[in-house]
């Protein structure tokens, strides 16, 4: 496993520590992410986290090797609706989105703006395409899956396996409405 890094917020205040490699770092195009960026960014002082393609980059992390240095107070969940299965949670700090969890998930995808430009993780492949209308804009530098691939759901079970089938439970302090 590689060293740890600390990544942040928008303002500094909330920050977090990432152990090791990532499970893998992916641009997702769903409508569900796209519709979440596009709401979250309306808020006061957010900057969009969207590619100039409208994807969302994160880097997926096993909950057990990311921890919250600082600013746990500042963290809010929001939901597309209010049985969404799917919570982003932001830092009310500055309003910038920190990762997105699915619900019995035992991973984080950590929102790749969270990192400096320098040291920030590269996308592997982009996912969901095919929940685009056209999707001839897109670069073809890595792969742009349609769906999640078989693949896809193979690293996360591995990293699973690796955890002993835990999932640790991460709290926030509030909600927010967006």
């Amino acid at each position: 496993m590689s060293a740890s890094c600390e990544i942040g917020c928008a303002c500094g205040r909330t920050r977090l520590e990432v152990r090791g490699a990532p499970i893998l770092v992916s641009e997702c195009l769903c409508n569900s992410c796209r519709a979440a960026a596009g709401r979250l960014a309306r808020l006061p002082g957010a900057r969009d986290v969207l590619t100039s393609y409208s994807a969302t980059p994160c880097a997926e992390y096993r909950k057990d090797r990311v921890r919250i240095l600082s600013g746990a107070q500042h963290l809010s969940e929001f939901r597309l609706s209010a049985d969404a299965g799917t919570r982003r949670v932001v830092a009310t700090c500055c309003n910038t989105p920190v990762f997105l969890e699915l619900k019995g998930a035992h991973w984080l995808s950590l929102y790749l703006q969270l990192w400096p430009a320098a040291t920030r993780p590269k996308a592997e492949l982009r996912t969901m395409t095919g929940d685009l209308a056209d999707r001839s804009g897109l670069p073809d530098d890595i792969p742009n899956l349609k769906t999640h691939t078989v693949a896809f759901y193979a690293k996360l079970l591995g990293a699973w396996i690796g955890m002993g089938f835990r999932n640790p439970k991460i709290e926030v302090a509030g909600r927010i409405n967006a």
